[in-house]
């Protein structure tokens, strides 16, 4: 019984300090990477509710519970959370692209971009860079939100200035063609 008190507190004060570090990891790369403080908190928490839930297990087992029993207990809330994802696989996906994109996507807000798409030409500066979307402002002034699962799959242009994404704009192109045609 002492040997499990201790092995607790153990993982406790691990818990505390792991937990910590990795706030204070994913705040340091956030800020490096310019991306907005809400984005960093919900990052922080996402990893956070994983890592809990590996302590919460530990001390489970610590405590002497039945793989079994606990077995029969994840399968359960692993079924139930399965079908409740299932339905909604776009957001999972969606909320998976987000953390995907905040540690490895290259591009940040106020970046002016081309996501290549063959039905549409999303051309312009990155607003946010939210949960579910990433939001581009147009060079018209509308602005586009588009999913994070997309953006992934799809290629994406990186400009330097807005004269740069201006000379890429398949509108601004068609607009000069038709002014020297008229000339």
């Amino acid at each position: 019984m002492l040997v499990q008190i201790g092995l607790i507190a153990l993982l406790v004060v691990a818990y505390v300090i792991i937990s910590r570090l990795l706030k204070s990891s994913v705040t340091l790369l956030g800020r490096n990477k310019a991306a907005n403080e809400v984005r960093i908190t919900y990052v922080s928490k996402m990893l956070n509710l994983g890592f809990t839930a590996i302590f919460v297990l530990l001390v489970c087992l610590v405590l002497g519970i039945g793989y079994g029993q606990l077995a029969i207990f994840f399968s359960s809330v692993f079924a139930v959370v399965g079908v409740a994802l299932f339905a909604q696989w776009s957001i999972l996906s969606n909320i998976t692209a987000s953390l995907i994109i905040f540690f490895g996507f290259p591009y940040r807000v106020g970046d002016w971009v081309k996501v290549v798409d063959k039905d549409d030409e999303i051309l312009g500066h990155i607003l946010e860079i939210s949960t579910f979307h990433v939001i581009i402002e147009r060079l018209s002034g509308d602005v586009v939100t588009y999913p994070n699962s997309l953006i992934l799959q799809k290629a994406v242009i990186r400009f330097e200035s807005k004269e740069a994404a201006q000379a890429m704009s398949q509108f601004a192109q068609s607009k000069n063609e038709e002014k020297s045609d008229n000339a």
